[in-house]
């Protein structure tokens, strides 16, 4: 019996089977948004909250894949210096930006309704922030990079239609257009959100 559940121990390692637990696209973003709640109606200090909420945005958010969306083309002309100056500014803004808006809810409840599977790297989680007396009802698509299924990542929020990457993406060519495309425009404005 022992040499039998050998050889079948073996047989599995040769075959190199993968026992993967990924963690569907859905189930992700429905235990993302659960942390934020959970962070939102918590009885601690608005500072407190934000400190949280940037925690949770690191774990879940593809924040180095976004900063360079939202540079465009740009990115390419970019020295190793400049790129590594643009994502270590790009996070604090990202961070600053995405927990403070999100610090003015005191429980968002979000709802996963589906998901639609765009590619093997990307699906759409589709949900709806639940209306209450001060608001409506609010349609919100979650764009998950998904190459590596054992980590998904959020790349964009797609709010009533509206893509938050493509907004800023769209921000931010403005401010390098208006700069002759200078880079260090753009790091002095990153500079200044940040320490508002």
């Amino acid at each position: 019996m022992k040499k039998k559940i050998i050889v079948i121990l073996i047989l599995l390692v040769n075959l190199n089977i993968n026992f993967s637990y990924a963690i569907g696209p859905d189930i992700f973003v429905q235990s993302t948004v659960n942390r934020a709640s959970e962070i939102l109606s918590k009885n601690i200090s608005r500072e407190e909250k934000i400190s949280e909420l940037k925690s949770v945005a690191k774990d879940t958010v593809d924040i180095k894949g976004v900063g360079f969306y939202s540079l465009g083309s740009m990115r390419k002309n970019l020295t190793d210096n400049q790129k590594n100056k643009y994502f270590e500014l790009f996070e604090k803004y990202f961070l600053k930006s995405f927990s403070s808006r999100l610090s003015e809810y005191t429980n968002p409840k979000i709802e996963v309704q589906g998901k639609k599977v765009l590619n093997e790297n990307y699906t759409i989680v589709e949900s709806i922030l639940i209306a209450t007396s001060d608001r409506p009802e609010v349609k919100i698509d979650w764009r998950v990079y998904t190459k590596n299924p054992d980590n998904p990542l959020i790349r964009d929020l797609i709010i009533e239609g509206l893509s938050l990457a493509r907004t800023q993406k769209e921000e931010f060519a403005s401010i390098l257009s208006s700069n002759d495309g200078d880079i260090n425009a753009l790091f002095r404005t990153l500079e200044k959100f940040s320490k508002d």
